[in-house]
């Protein structure tokens, strides 16, 4: 087993919900957490930089309510995503408000930075970065990350394209500490062969999109329900890094998904133009063909763990 420090030691199931640009809100990471998996956002989806404040006093007195009403059956702790790029003028401040609540768990992505991470040790809290690759993923850890998310191919948004089998078992060969794996899962099945590869934790995104408390639109929580892998188009052109975006999107936006310019990556991205670009081009993961309905978070996470329970039950 890996060394997991607190608080990731004693989550009720090994899934974090992963932060979704835009779509995730307070609402649904509350929904996460309660419902026993890491709920997770970007700091970037509080607009103005000043609602971030208040979303981060939102979540933490509900889920410390919760709590103290449901001792038996503790919320999970919730993340927050920060983006380490030069582009993000309002890392600081977010990252201010992070150390001002002591949210448990920092995700950093595109970039691994140590004074990031220190800030966040400052109170005991818990860093994973997102990586594509073995070789970033030493980095992260050799900057003072503690843990690691390993994005695979086939995950929503940003996605690397190594093999997760390939991914996971480089880590591991030197790495033995917190380690969540990315892409493509959305069925307890899933979670439990992340598991059986060495992973500690699933990171399921893109099926929290077709959730009642995700902060998308009708037609994006429809076309998660409808579309499969079929439907995803992988492509640098929408913030100058390569991700998984859903064609009907790309179609409605004027554009032909099996034809798309590459773009410069040298003028990546993700400030206002970008978020216009999520809004309308929809990321989204190739494990949506198991995404059949529009449910509650509650119901979603207790899918996953009847089909968890019934994938170790055949391996018996």
């Amino acid at each position: 087993m890996s060394r997991l420090p607190p608080p990731l030691n004693a989550l009720p199931f090994p899934v974090i919900g992963s932060p979704l640009f835009i779509i995730s809100n307070p609402q649904l990471v509350i929904a996460q957490c309660i419902a026993g998996v890491v709920g997770s956002m970007p700091s970037l989806n509080a607009r103005p930089a000043a609602m971030l404040e208040d979303w981060l006093a939102e979540i933490t007195e509900t889920l410390a309510a919760h709590n103290r009403a449901h001792p038996e059956a503790p919320a999970a702790p919730f993340a927050i995503n920060q983006i380490v790029h030069k582009s993000n003028d309002r890392l600081e401040h977010d990252m201010q408000m992070c150390v001002k609540f002591k949210v448990p768990i920092i995700i950093t992505s595109l970039g691994a930075r140590e004074d990031i991470n220190a800030a966040a040790h400052s109170y005991g809290g818990v860093v994973l970065h997102d990586i594509i690759n073995n070789k970033f993923a030493h980095k992260a850890i050799e900057k003072g990350a503690d843990g690691l998310v390993a994005v695979a191919t086939g995950a929503g948004g940003h996605a690397g394209v190594k093999s997760p089998f390939a991914l996971v078992q480089e880590i591991r060969q030197w790495f033995d500490g917190p380690l969540a794996l990315s892409g493509s899962i959305a069925t307890g099945g899933g979670v439990l062969a992340a598991q059986a590869m060495g992973a500690d934790f699933a990171y399921i995104g893109s099926a929290f999109i077709a959730t009642t408390e995700a902060r998308a639109s009708d037609a994006y929580k429809q076309a998660i329900v409808e579309c499969n892998s079929d439907d995803i188009v992988y492509s640098n052109l929408f913030t100058g890094v390569h991700g998984n975006y859903l064609a009907p999107s790309i179609r409605a936006a004027g554009l032909d998904p099996e034809h798309l310019p590459e773009s410069d990556p040298s003028k990546m991205n993700f400030g206002g133009a970008s978020a216009k670009a999520w809004k309308d081009i929809w990321g989204c993961g190739q494990g949506i063909g198991a995404i059949t309905k529009l449910q509650s978070t509650a119901d979603f996470v207790a899918q996953l763990k009847r089909e968890y329970q019934a994938a170790r039950e055949r391996l018996l």
